[in-house]
C-alpha cells in the first residue's frame, strides 16, 4: 500500500465515530441463576477487590451500592437493574458525558474527555455500564476525588448526590456493616417475644382523631404492660424520645432503607442511644400506654405496640402495610423455636 493510501484509511479512521472503531462488548449471555449465598460472596469479593484499587474500606463500598439498591427497589421503573449484582444505577448521559454525541460510548478516553463519569474498572480498556466492577468502580472514584477521611468522603458523597439524606444513610449502613463484619444482615425478628399474651390484626388504614383526623399507619400489638419490644433488624438507632401522637417512641433504619417505628413505649433500654447499631430479637424498650398529650402522659388507651415501616424514596418516606411482615417473621420464628425443641 502506497503512502498516499495509507494516509487516506488512518484519516477515515480518524474521523469515524468513536462507536464505529472501538470494539462493543459482546452481548451478554443470559446469566445463570445464582442462590443468595452466592451473590453475597460475589458482592464481597468485588468490595474487597475495589477496596484495593481505591483506599475505600469494602465497608463505605457495601454502604453505597446497599443506598442505590434501596433507591433502585424503591423506583424500579425509574432505575432498571444494569449489573448482575451491584445495585449501582448510573443514567446513561452522566455516564458517558452530557454533551457526547455517542450515548453507547465504550471508550474510557472519550467518555473522561466528554466528562462522563463511567470508568473501566476491571482494565479490559472497554467502558460497559452493564459491567459490575465498571459500576461500582465510577461512583466511588467520583465520590473519593474529595478525600477518604470521614468529612472528605461525606463531601463527596454531598456532591454526588446533593441530598442529605443520601450522606446520612451511607454514613448509617457504614456503621452497621463495620459493626458486624459481614454483608448477610437481613434476618428479622417479632417485634415481641413469639408467645401467647399478645394480639393484633391488620390496623392499616382505620381513622385516628386525636390530634386532628389522620389514618393509622401501622399495626397495634396488644400486649400488657412491660413486655419487651425487641428490634426487628440489623439497623441503627435514628431517632429516641418524646412524641406527642407516639409518646415514648424509638426508629431503627435498617439496610433496606426502612424505617422501623415503635411508639408508646413504657421505656427504653437505658443504655440504648441514638447512633446504636442494633441486631433483630434484642430488646430495645417495653410495652406501654404513653402518647396523646404532652411529654409523661399516660394510661390514655389500652397498653400496646404501635409498629410502623417507612420507605425511604431519595427525597420523602412514605408508610406501608407492616401487617404482611409481623405475620411472615411470627411464622419463621416460631417455626425456628419448635426446631430447637
Amino acid at each position: 500500500m502506497g503512502k498516499g493510501a495509507a494516509w487516506l484509511v488512518l484519516a477515515s479512521l480518524l474521523l469515524a465515530p468513536v462507536s464505529d472503531v472501538t470494539a462493543k462488548p459482546a452481548s451478554a449471555a443470559k446469566p445463570k441463576e445464582t442462590s443468595a449465598k452466592e451473590e453475597i460472596a460475589a458482592r464481597k469479593q468485588l468490595y474487597e477487590k475495589i477496596s484495593m484499587m481505591t483506599g475505600v474500606s469494602w465497608q463505605r463500598l457495601a454502604a453505597i451500592d446497599q443506598y442505590e439498591r434501596s433507591m433502585s427497589k424503591a423506583k424500579p421503573k425509574a432505575r432498571p437493574q444494569l449489573g448482575e449484582t451491584v445495585g449501582v444505577f448510573i443514567e446513561e448521559e452522566k455516564w458517558v458525558g452530557p454533551l457526547n454525541p455517542d450515548t453507547e460510548d465504550h471508550t474510557p478516553l472519550s467518555i473522561k474527555w466528554f466528562n462522563g463519569i463511567g470508568r473501566d474498572g476491571d482494565g479490559n480498556g472497554i467502558v460497559e455500564r452493564t459491567n459490575d466492577t465498571d459500576l461500582l468502580y465510577s461512583i466511588v472514584s467520583k465520590i473519593a476525588q474529595y478525600g477518604l477521611s470521614e468529612d472528605d468522603f461525606a463531601i463527596g458523597v454531598w456532591e454526588y448526590y446533593h441530598n442529605h439524606r443520601a450522606v446520612k444513610r451511607i454514613k448509617q449502613f457504614t456503621d452497621i456493616y463495620t459493626a458486624f463484619g459481614k454483608l448477610n444482615l437481613y434476618e428479622h425478628a417479632f417485634p415481641l417475644p413469639v408467645g401467647d399474651y399478645y394480639s393484633y390484626r391488620s390496623t392499616w388504614g382505620t381513622g385516628r382523631s386525636w390530634g386532628g383526623y389522620r389514618i393509622h399507619e401501622g399495626t397495634d400489638i396488644f400486649a400488657p404492660y412491660g413486655v419487651p419490644v425487641r428490634s426487628t433488624c440489623y439497623g441503627i438507632v435514628e431517632v429516641k424520645g418524646w412524641n406527642p401522637y407516639g409518646g415514648w417512641r424509638l426508629g431503627i433504619r435498617d439496610l433496606n432503607n426502612y424505617y422501623h417505628y415503635y411508639a408508646h413505649l413504657q421505656g427504653y433500654d437505658k443504655k440504648l442511644k441514638i447512633g446504636d447499631v442494633v441486631k433483630p430479637g434484642q430488646v430495645v424498650g417495653w410495652v406501654g400506654s404513653s402518647g396523646y398529650g404532652k411529654p409523661g402522659t399516660q394510661g390514655k388507651f389500652p397498653p400496646h405496640l404501635h409498629y410502623g415501616v417507612y420507605r425511604d424514596r431519595g427525597l420523602v418516606e412514605w408508610a406501608f402495610d407492616p401487617y404482611p411482615l409481623l405475620r411472615s417473621w411470627e411464622v419463621a420464628e416460631q417455626r425456628r423455636l419448635r426446631a430447637k425443641k
